[in-house]
């Protein structure tokens, strides 16, 4: 009988952990890995020890060596940037190989649908952190609720990627753990949306950074979240169209937000336009550039009075540590406001190689019993890093992908077409195993007959 085979496109952040996973479970099962990407240096690096696992290069435009790959894989997980996710599906659909993603379920995606369902494959998208583990968390105390014979009513999700404790000792208490660039353009798109007591309520990009609820979690201190992308959307996702009350955010620690607003205020996070010359422009010119004219005033007291910014407020400590007013050169060409904070703000918020970091999440549920008695449940997490390769972030996101890939390759899950974690034959398993890993949700659930009144007015 010949080996199992898993492919994975892309060898990104969450590729070590995943091969890690997959690794050891093909060591067990006799699987074999191939792990395919357009620049395997780092590939090598994370396969090392692993004789299961092969690293091929690979441009993912190139239809017919993709065709090659998939057609001799009996799963494919696709860690590629979202905009590729369909060309690998083309290929996965030709020869009916099942697909996992860590992504959201994207509209080419879901222009599939048809053809998906026609093929008999599964095509299991949103399968990370958030979206994903969320998903799961959430899903399970949802049906739990319903089982019971409650009815659900409210509903706040918050998640966020930070340094653990003892490591977050900038004044930002913050560095990259993931994507930089989606973190620069969080929150632009539109009007964030959420539903409050039946009424659907709007936070727009300049005000977002302003509205933010402050959130205790036991023996990791306060940290505050703020509306992230629409969150009617899972209403849908998640079965609750007849639900008062639903947000969904993000989490930093208190004081992110309000200094963040300086860069939305001042214009940096614009991503639609080029700045001239900004290879041969300072980092001090590059502020200097958003700012009125004054032939005697230095650009930090110029921006102190534009963004009114009190001398006793620790924003402009904040703004220094980023080496935001020095005389260093940008050196990129033809960059946007947005790539050029980028590239400053990686400078001080890249991860040292002993740096841990530390995912956070935090659900909250308000429901009623049979008798209108009104509860809160509130169920969360929080997983540390190894080190900078080995993140929380980078387990949490590749470590689901590789246990539903081996749900699927021992037929525990079944199901086929375009799914979402959010069924219990998906997420029971997966959170079951997640616990081995010390992903453990821990949950509390209070009586609160003043609930209602209780419930948080974003």
């Amino acid at each position: 009988m010949p080996l199992k085979s898993i492919l994975i496109f892309g060898s990104g952040r969450s590729a070590p952990s995943l091969i890690k996973f997959l690794a050891e479970e093909s060591a067990r099962q006799d699987w074999k890995i191939i792990i395919a990407d357009k620049d395997i240096l780092l590939a090598k690096k994370y396969i090392l020890g692993y004789t299961a696992c092969n690293v091929i290069s690979i441009d993912i435009k190139d239809e017919q060596k993709r065709d090659e790959l998939v057609s001799k894989s009996d799963v494919v997980l696709s860690m590629v940037p979202v905009r590729f996710h369909s060309l690998v599906l083309q290929s996965c659909l030709k020869y009916k190989v099942n697909m996992i993603t860590p992504s959201y379920r994207s509209k080419e995606m879901l222009a599939m649908d048809s053809e998906i369902n026609a093929s008999g494959i599964l095509v299991l998208n949103e399968m990370g952190l958030d979206p994903g583990i969320d998903h799961m968390s959430a899903m399970k105390v949802i049906d739990q609720i319903r089982n019971d014979g409650n009815e659900l009513t409210a509903f706040e999700s918050f998640t966020g990627g930070l340094m653990a404790p003892g490591y977050d000792e900038n004044p930002w208490q913050y560095k990259f753990t993931w994507n930089p660039r989606n973190v620069v353009l969080a929150g632009q798109g539109g009007a964030v949306r959420f539903l409050h007591n039946g009424k659907h309520k709007y936070i727009p990009y300049t005000k977002l950074f302003r509205r933010t609820e402050p959130i205790d979690i036991e023996g990791y201190g306060t940290f505050e979240g703020y509306a992230n992308r629409d969150s009617l959307d899972y209403l849908d996702k998640y079965g609750l169209n007849d639900l008062s009350t639903i947000y969904r955010g993000t989490l930093r620690r208190p004081g992110f937000c309000r200094a963040w607003d300086l860069f939305v205020q001042l214009g940096v996070t614009d991503d639609t336009y080029i700045v001239e010359d900004s290879e041969s422009m300072t980092f001090r010119e590059f502020i200097n550039s958003f700012l009125p004219y004054n032939p005697t005033d230095s650009v930090e007291l110029k921006l102190m009075q534009y963004l009114k910014i009190d001398h006793d407020s620790g924003l402009m400590e904040k703004l220094q540590s980023l080496n935001m007013f020095s005389n260093e050169i940008i050196g990129i060409k033809n960059a946007t406001p947005a790539k050029i904070l980028e590239h400053i703000l990686k400078k001080s918020w890249t991860m040292n190689p002993d740096d841990k970091d530390m995912i956070v999440m935090w659900h909250k549920f308000f429901y009623q019993d049979q008798t209108h008695k009104c509860y809160q449940k509130t169920s969360s997490l929080v997983a540390l890093g190894d080190d900078s390769s080995h993140t929380a972030m980078a387990k949490t996101v590749g470590v689901p992908m590789g246990i539903a890939a081996k749900l699927v390759l021992t037929e525990k899950i079944k199901l086929t077409g375009l799914q979402l974690p959010v069924k219990k034959e998906i997420y029971e398993p997966v959170l079951k195993e997640l616990y081995e890993f010390g992903i453990e949700f821990k949950e509390q659930t209070i009586s609160k007959d003043d609930a209602y009144e209780n419930q948080p007015i974003f």
